[in-house]
């Protein structure tokens, strides 16, 4: 078996976080759904139109290395989505409902963080230069995104939960 390098670790990480992206755009419909904060729906709705483009600027990656776009199975985000998925059905009608879908979320968010910050790493180090902005770019309004969910969370969900 050949020794396995960066380049291949970089490119079954890309498939990865392309098979996490496309799951996370089949669970943030079902989240705004849930939420009950007109805010924390809006935001869902809106990084629902985010993760779409996140979605083309992995296919563009995925282009430029000369590969077909694929996905392989991401069992941390499954996980995470399931978790997701069991608030929304035992906090359903609390109000804890929106503080653990803000907690859910960011645990989304803070997967994706690591993942697109690793990635831009190595792509920097195997010179793909252009993969390298793509990556930062998403990778700034993921940390734009947890951010939002803090501020949320801090301002209303949480003393809503607490009450």
């Amino acid at each position: 078996m050949a020794e396995k390098q960066l380049d291949d670790l970089f490119f079954d990480t890309l498939k990865d976080i392309y098979f996490a992206e496309r799951h996370i755009l089949k669970a943030l419909p079902k989240m705004a759904k849930a939420a009950v904060s007109p805010d924390l729906k809006a935001g869902f709705e809106q990084h629902q139109a985010e993760t779409e483009v996140h979605v083309e600027r992995l296919e563009k990656v995925f282009e430029l290395l000369g590969k077909n776009p694929r996905g392989k199975t991401c069992d941390a985000i499954l996980g995470i989505i399931e978790e997701g998925k069991e608030i929304m059905d035992e906090f359903k009608g609390t109000q804890a409902l929106d503080a653990g879908l803000v907690s859910a979320a960011q645990a989304v968010e803070h997967y994706e963080i690591a993942r697109y910050g690793t990635l831009a790493t190595w792509a920097k180090q195997l010179g793909h230069t252009e993969a390298v902005d793509l990556f930062l770019e998403t990778l700034k309004e993921e940390e734009a995104t947890d951010e939002k969910l803090t501020k949320l969370a801090k301002s209303s969900v949480n003393l809503k939960a607490a009450a």
